[in-house]
């Protein structure tokens, strides 16, 4: 997974740049309205909506923008009649890469022409329902920095429940839980002191292809960076494994 993870850092550095675009407010609002349709539009009693505000409030969206995302997840806003779906597709990328896209989307003929012909002009072929999905697991993960006593983050980390973890540098680390446990996990942590930047909800695939060609290589990172420029995407993971000095200047 050491690959995946690593793929997983420079996308939330790229994330950092990206903020500031209109795309990325897009995808927290739209987060935010999916949260709220799913559970209760009250971010104290629901985890996915609280996580979601956290987050745009990060990337510096407005409150009133927020309380809007709100209000259109819980039916209460009446400015427009779009109504949005999360959808999954599924796919294969080169070098036989399985990816996951996660959507939300008001318009299913759209998102789904668009993902196809960014598959087609990048090397992969957007599949069916399921082709690739049976090699991921969805797991709950807590993003921690600043850990200075990995002794301390596994007892921390056992006593939220937590499955296992990983350092993806000296002092991140990246915490995995079943989804239904996510929030004690979180919240354990933080009783625990620890600096967690993020909780979310991740696919884990459960083998990974090894990339080393170069041309491979530029290919599904292109693909992949085409997949996640789309308004609909949400979210892509894929299954690969890289070497780590491709996949740095390949970023």
């Amino acid at each position: 997974m050491a690959g995946h993870s690593k793929w997983a850092n420079i996308k939330r550095q790229k994330a950092v740049v990206d903020a500031k675009k209109g795309k990325t407010f897009t995808q927290l609002s739209r987060a935010i309205i999916i949260a709220a349709r799913n559970g209760i539009p009250d971010p104290a009693g629901n985890f996915q909506l609280r996580t979601a505000i956290e987050k745009a409030k990060a990337a510096g969206i407005p409150n009133e923008n927020i309380e809007r995302a709100i209000a259109k997840g819980a039916g209460t806003f009446t400015g427009d009649g779009s109504s949005l779906e999360a959808i999954r597709y599924e796919g294969y990328g080169p070098g036989g890469v399985a990816i996951l896209i996660e959507a939300l989307t008001d318009n299913r003929n759209r998102t789904a022409a668009d993902l196809r012909a960014a598959f087609s002009k990048n090397g992969g072929n957007l599949g069916e329902t399921g082709c690739v999905s049976w090699m991921f697991d969805q797991k709950g993960v807590c993003i921690v920095e600043g850990v200075e006593d990995e002794e301390k983050l596994l007892e921390a980390s056992l006593e939220g429940g937590a499955e296992s973890y990983e350092m993806t540098d000296e002092k991140t680390a990246e915490v995995f839980t079943e989804v239904a446990n996510l929030e004690n996990l979180n919240q354990t942590l933080k009783e625990k002191n620890f600096q967690v930047t993020d909780a979310e909800l991740r696919w884990i695939p459960s083998n990974n292809v090894e990339i080393d060609n170069t041309e491979q290589a530029r290919s599904l990172l292109k693909l992949i960076d085409t997949l996640e420029g789309l308004d609909d995407v949400q979210n892509v993971t894929a299954n690969f494994e890289m070497p780590e000095n491709l996949m740095v200047v390949m970023a």
